[in-house]
């Protein structure tokens, strides 16, 4: 299913007090008198799709314009997936755009029930409509359009080149953003290797072992305490055993055995006493093993200069390693295995400079010749877009009109290639070709787009075109075949389209009429969509200025009849 606008009301907006258009998915078109508000309804499509607010059209007495419009997408598109990415909603399938303008000049835009800033109805009308008139900013005006458009006419042969380019360049930008940063950077990355060598040889040489720091600062501890350590050890050693000098019984052995032998002694009388001799015991036994130990330990402590002064030595060195690298000794043979690896990618930049500069030139080669193929398979359908282009405007009323595409090669690879493209027209054969915008005048750049968009057809698709004063100067069979092709381009997207020639009329699928009535001062316009009946009548006005005319009535049903023929 193909987006499309399904609904627009205007209120307050030029002559229309309050207006709704029910539009039908294919050729539409707005007929009416002169001064009726005809040109009102593009001006609210545009306002709608982001166009620029004027508030002297705004309908005086009115303290705003507002434009709203029910729009049919698809669920989970493009188009819905954007709505939704800003906070919109998109209810089954219907999407609602709504822009007001006041008075003084304030314009607001709101975009599935969110309020947006305009710029958002903006950049969504790139894929949504494409407006069409004298004041509008053409859409295939745009360069990189007008590049797209044409790749897409070119069809299947542009699609792989095309492919292999993208890749191939994608690669290119990546390999010379690389080359950039390795070769700007080289003075930085010698520092780096240096500084990593220094600080890898420091570490090499002192040759730290994990927990080494902790150990040691033990050490330092012991040895500085030696003599405290000893006589602690002494004195609870005296505690538990006794002074083999003295002839005191009151150590902590001897009082575990007289407790013991108490207990011992009137066991027999209560049983439950035995459980507390046995632990007496037990105790006893511990602290015999703990003073064993304390002996020990206080033969084995002694003071050690020397060792003391090795350890401070050795612990200065750790702690200078460790203030620069890391919080301990795991930590700085952490930092060293990393600073290696990193060392071993400096030193392996300049063979990778090397291979990147080979791939780069292998990688130049290759575009060179991709951008080749592509700029030629460009040129083949430039020129036959041009052709068919200049075939559609001779029968537009525009026969010495000629459109090409020019193509110019920029001198550097790009993401779509090298190829510059833009339409050209020469007014006549012996115009030189210009810009679109500056080879046409305003009346002939619509029949020039329409032209353009035919050809387009299916190639370019946008959804909804809209043409204000596509038939400005042209009449009779030049008319017929404007209605034609503007039929014909709404087999494929939606046309809607203001006109006052009853010959493009004819071919719609759907007519909207504007009419006027005048109350006083007050003029009030509305949109009117019209059954066949009522369609003769408007389409014999427009032939004859007499709506019941007998002849313009005849007249309008051979136009309709030729319209319906030709579908």
């Amino acid at each position: 299913m193909r987006p499309r606008v399904e609904e627009v009301r205007i209120q307050g907006l030029g002559v229309i007090d309050e207006a709704v258009l029910q539009l039908s998915p294919g050729f539409n078109v707005v007929t009416g008198e002169t001064g009726a508000g005809k040109t009102m309804v593009v001006t609210g499509l545009g306002l709608l799709f982001g166009g620029r607010a004027d508030p002297s059209r705004i309908r005086p007495g009115a303290d705003r314009a507002t434009v709203e419009g029910t729009l049919v997408i698809e669920a989970g598109g493009r188009v819905a997936q954007q709505v939704e990415d800003i906070g919109g909603e998109v209810e089954e399938g219907e999407l609602i755009i709504s822009r007001t303008v006041s008075a003084e000049g304030r314009s607001r835009a709101w975009l599935g029930g969110r309020t947006v800033p305009v710029g958002t109805l903006t950049y969504l009308a790139d894929d949504l409509v494409a407006v069409h008139g004298q004041m509008d900013q053409q859409r295939l005006l745009q360069a990189a359009r007008q590049r797209a458009a044409l790749d897409r006419y070119a069809g299947e042969d542009l699609v792989k080149p095309l492919r292999a380019y993208r890749q191939s360049y994608k690669r290119h930008k990546q390999v010379s953003a690389l080359l950039e940063e390795l070769t700007a950077k080289a003075r930085e990355r010698v520092q780096e290797a240096d500084l990593l060598r220094f600080s890898l040889d420091e570490i090499e040489k002192a040759a730290p072992k994990a927990g080494e720091d902790v150990e040691l600062r033990e050490e330092e501890e012991r040895l500085s305490h030696a003599d405290t350590l000893r006589t602690a050890a002494t004195t609870a050693h005296t505690a538990l055993l006794g002074d083999p000098m003295s002839d005191s019984a009151f150590d902590v052995i001897a009082l575990l055995g007289q407790a013991r032998s108490a207990i011992e002694g009137v066991r027999d009388f209560d049983p439950s006493l035995g459980g507390v001799a046995e632990r007496l015991a037990e105790a006893g036994y511990l602290i015999s093993d703990v003073a064993t130990d304390l002996a020990a330990y206080a033969e084995s402590i002694e003071a050690d200069p020397v060792r003391l002064s090795v350890v401070q030595e050795r612990r200065a060195l750790l702690t200078g390693l460790i203030r620069k690298y890391a919080d301990s000794s795991e930590g700085v043979l952490a930092w060293a295995e990393q600073a290696a690896a990193r060392l071993t990618e400096l030193e392996g930049d300049d063979d990778r400079i090397d291979d990147l500069q080979r791939e780069y030139t292998e990688l130049t080669g290759k575009l060179t010749e991709l951008a080749s193929d592509l700029t030629r398979i460009r040129q083949g359908a430039a020129e036959r877009f041009g052709d068919a282009v200049t075939e559609e405007l001779t029968a537009l009323a525009m026969p010495h009109a000629r459109v090409v595409v020019h193509l110019t090669q920029s001198g550097e690879f790009g993401p779509e290639g090298v190829d510059e493209v833009e339409l050209r027209m020469a007014a006549h054969p012996a115009a030189p070709p210009l810009p679109l915008h500056k080879g046409a005048s305003g009346g002939e750049l619509s029949r020039v787009m329409l032209a353009i968009e035919v050809v387009f057809a299916g190639a370019d698709p946008v959804p909804t075109f809209v043409f204000d004063e596509v038939d400005a100067g042209v009449g009779g069979k030049a008319a017929v075949e404007i209605g034609r092709r503007l039929a014909r381009l709404a087999r494929t997207a939606q046309v809607i389209v203001v006109t006052h020639l009853p010959q493009v009329a004819a071919f719609a699928d759907q007519h909207l009429v504007v009419e006027k009535a005048s109350d006083g001062s007050v003029v009030r316009s509305g949109v009117v969509a019209l059954d066949h009946e009522n369609r003769v009548r408007e389409l014999s006005r427009m032939l004859a200025g007499l709506e019941d005319s007998e002849l313009g009535r005849a007249h309008a049903e051979e136009l309709l009849a030729l319209a319906a023929a030709d579908r």
